[in-house]
C-alpha cells in the first residue's frame, strides 16, 4: 500500500515512490489503450448509445466500425501522449501522496493517520496529490483526447504535429482546456481511490483476520479493483464533461461522428448534456471505463 507508514520495515525515498508510480501503468496502459479509445469515442458522442442510427451503439459494434473505417492502428491513437500522461501523473501523484502522508504523520496523532480515520486522511491527501498531478499532466490529456477524437482523414498526423498545430492556432491555453472539470474530477477521484482502498482493506482484514501490515497480492488486487470501480463510477460525469470541453474548437475533425455542440463552460456543458441526452449521457463510456480500471487498477 502506498502512503507513509511509521511501521514500514523498508524505508523508500520519495523518488522511489515517484518512479514506482510512473512505471506501474506503462505496460498495462499499452494493453488497455483500445478501451480508452472506445471510452472517449462514447463520451464524445452526443447521440444515444442505444440508438441504431447512432455512429456507435455498443462495444462490439463500435470495435467493428473502427476496424473497418480506420484500421487496427486506430485503437492506439493518442498512445504516445497517453504514456506521457501516465508517467507524469503517476510520478507526481505518488511522490506528493507519500510526502503529504509523511508530513501528516509528523504533525497529527497516530489515530488520525493510521487508525480508524485513515480512509478520511488518505482521501484528503489523495485528493491534493491528484490535483497536483492533474495540473502537471493536463496538456498530455488534451492532446491524447484530440488524437483519439479525430477520424479520417486526420487533422493531426502525430503527437508532435498536434502540439505544434494547437500552439500555433489556439495558443498555450488550448493545452489546458477542461482543466476546471479535471480538478473537480481529480480531487474526489484520487481521494476516493485511496480512501476506498483503505476502506476495503479494513473490511478485508476484519473478514479474514489479517494483520494490517501484511498485504498480499490477492488483497491488493481485490481492494484496488473495488476502489477503482467505485471511484470511477462516481466521477464519470465529470470525465464526460472534461472530454467534451477538451475538443472545443475541434469540430472539423468530428464531422463524421455526429453532432458537435459548443459548450461555454462546465455548468453549461452539464446542463446541456442533461437536457438533450438525459442522465445516461453523463455516464457514457462506463463499460470500457470500468474494464480499463480492472486492467490498470487506476
Amino acid at each position: 500500500m502506498v502512503g507513509f507508514d511509521v511501521k514500514k520495515k523498508v524505508e523508500l525515498t520519495g523518488w522511489d515512490y515517484a518512479t514506482a508510480g510512473a512505471l506501474s501503468g506503462v505496460v498495462t496502459r499499452c494493453v488497455a489503450q483500445p478501451l480508452d479509445v472506445l471510452k472517449i469515442r462514447f463520451q464524445l458522442q452526443v447521440e444515444p448509445l442505444s440508438g441504431e442510427s447512432s455512429k456507435y451503439h455498443g462495444m462490439i459494434q463500435a470495435t467493428r466500425t473502427i476496424l473497418q473505417e480506420e484500421g487496427p492502428a486506430a485503437f492506439w491513437k493518442g498512445h504516445v501522449p497517453a504514456q506521457f500522461l501516465c508517467i507524469m501523473f503517476g510520478a507526481v501523484q505518488f511522490l506528493s501522496f507519500e510526502h503529504l502522508t509523511k508530513l501528516g504523520s509528523d504533525k497529527f496523532s497516530y489515530k488520525y493517520t493510521h487508525g480508524h480515520y485513515k480512509p478520511i486522511y488518505h482521501f484528503i491527501c489523495g485528493g491534493i496529490s491528484g490535483c497536483l498531478a492533474s495540473v502537471a499532466a493536463q496538456p498530455f490529456d488534451v492532446v491524447r483526447t484530440r488524437l483519439v477524437a479525430q477520424g479520417e482523414p486526420k487533422i493531426y498526423r502525430n503527437f508532435s504535429h498536434a502540439v505544434s498545430t494547437m500552439y500555433k492556432e489556439e495558443g498555450t491555453r488550448s493545452f489546458y482546456r477542461g482543466l476546471a472539470p479535471t480538478l473537480l474530477e481529480l480531487f474526489p477521484h484520487a481521494g476516493l481511490q485511496f480512501g476506498f482502498y483503505s476502506f476495503f482493506k479494513i473490511i478485508w482484514e476484519h473478514v479474514f483476520e489479517r494483520d494490517h501490515h501484511e498485504v498480499g497480492p490477492l488483497e491488493s488486487v481485490v481492494c484496488g479493483g473495488c476502489s477503482g470501480i467505485c471511484s470511477k463510477t462516481i466521477i464519470l460525469p465529470l470525465d464526460v464533461v472534461k472530454k467534451r470541453l477538451q475538443i472545443q474548437g475541434f469540430a472539423v475533425a468530428r464531422a463524421a461522428f455526429g453532432k458537435a455542440p459548443t459548450y461555454n463552460g462546465v455548468i453549461h456543458c452539464f446542463s446541456k448534456v442533461l437536457k438533450y441526452e438525459g442522465l445516461a449521457g453523463l455516464f457514457k463510456g462506463w463499460k470500457p471505463s470500468i474494464l480499463k480500471v480492472l486492467c490498470l487498477l487506476d
